[in-house]
């Protein structure tokens, strides 16, 4: 039985100068966090990992996305495969930590064996002492179960149902307007990569994140250059939501140095910079001379888990000469989000007002955010 109250989803699906925000039990309840998982999760396409952690043929990585254990696995042909990371004959988990593969993946359990691309390939005893195979035991059928992914801007995707539709044309609207970033992306390495554990749940940062509203009092020094005039909405339904700047400046040393721009970019992008929130947990922003991704993980209805990482737009940016300006880049984001945690960690104390109504949304400034908001309700509505 459902524990969502589907005629409160019809306010926040109203035009947004009438709408409500989402219900308080969207954010403390752990029935409906448990409920929300499926719709807005498992049946569409959500991140759950980086390809820069799996670079080379047999590298495996097991993760926990909303409870299922998956197991992400680099191919002898370099493709990136997700299975679930359970054995076909006990349901014994296969991998516990990230690891390189040599030869099989073995179940500890009884040591059946899993080749790359996820065949089953040996079963000892299966058949009795000194027996590996046996007449009901078909190994073309009891393979790892496969489930669907796909890898854009590094961000490894899934679609655990595996019903909907694919990812290039589920992503197609953000991958043409970002095009020209379609290049190879170098990860900056470990001074590139930090995580903040945020008492919040993963929507009121996907909201936070969404709109340039909350310039001025919660990021005062990068809203000095980046006023919140210099903004503007981009709003994709059903799809992703952001907004943008108009006066992005890119980081220079002492010395006057910059880093790599990525070859080829429309005037557009000389001083812009984009800020998105790609359905359900994926936050990305881009520049002339880097990238972000951040993956949020959901560990509970009060708790995510931001996983940031930084790319560039040559390899030579990789090199111990940019260290001290790669960590300097790295600092600052870091600073910019550190600065939004009192808001998300806020704004998930206010939920438990028993008397708040889901609030009002600023219609000149509000509008990515009620777009994601309206994603939500249309999602659980049609479960």
């Amino acid at each position: 039985m459902s524990v969502i109250d589907r005629q409160a989803l019809d306010l926040v699906k109203a035009p947004i100068e009438d709408a409500r925000g989402l219900p308080n039990a969207h954010y403390i309840d752990p029935a409906v966090f448990a409920e929300e998982r499926d719709p807005l999760f498992f049946k569409t396409w959500a991140a759950i990992g980086f390809g820069k952690d799996l670079p080379e043929v047999g590298d495996a990585r097991p993760i926990t996305f909303m409870t299922m254990p998956l197991l992400a696995v680099r191919g002898k042909d370099r493709q990136l495969r997700v299975f679930q990371n359970t054995c076909r004959h006990r349901g014994m988990i296969l991998v516990e930590r990230p690891t390189k593969i040599r030869g099989a993946i073995r179940c500890p359990y009884h040591t059946w064996a899993y080749a790359l691309d996820g065949g089953l390939r040996s079963t000892p005893h299966v058949g009795g002492a000194g027996e590996s195979r046996h007449p009901a035991i078909k190994r073309e059928e009891l393979g790892l179960i496969e489930v669907r992914s796909a890898v854009w801007q590094d961000v490894i995707f899934v679609n655990v149902d595996g019903q909907a539709p694919p990812f290039a044309e589920h992503a197609a609207a953000l991958i043409a307007r970002w095009k020209e970033f379609e290049r190879p992306l170098f990860h900056g390495g470990a001074d590139s990569s930090f995580a903040l554990e945020v008492a919040c749940n993963w929507k009121l940062a996907v909201e936070n994140y969404c709109e340039s509203y909350h310039l001025p009092w919660v990021h005062p020094g990068l809203n000095s250059y980046s006023r919140l005039e210099d903004h503007y909405h981009i709003e994709q339904p059903g799809f992703f939501s952001g907004q943008g700047t108009r006066v992005y400046r890119p980081m220079m040393d002492e010395g006057g140095n910059r880093f790599a721009n990525f070859p080829g970019l429309s005037d557009h992008w000389e001083a812009a910079g984009e800020y998105i929130a790609l359905y359900p947990n994926t936050l990305l922003g881009v520049h002339r001379d880097h990238i972000y991704a951040i993956l949020l993980e959901p560990v509970g209805e009060d708790c995510t888990i931001e996983h940031v990482e930084i790319y560039y737009a040559s390899d030579a940016m990789r090199n111990s000469d940019w260290a001290s300006m790669r960590a300097a880049n790295t600092r600052l984001w870091q600073g910019v989000f550190e600065e939004d945690v009192f808001a998300v960690e806020g704004m998930q104390r206010g939920r438990y007002g028993i008397k708040f109504d889901g609030g009002r949304f600023a219609p000149a400034m509000d509008g990515p955010t009620h777009c994601f908001h309206r994603w939500v309700a249309e999602r659980l509505s049609a479960d």
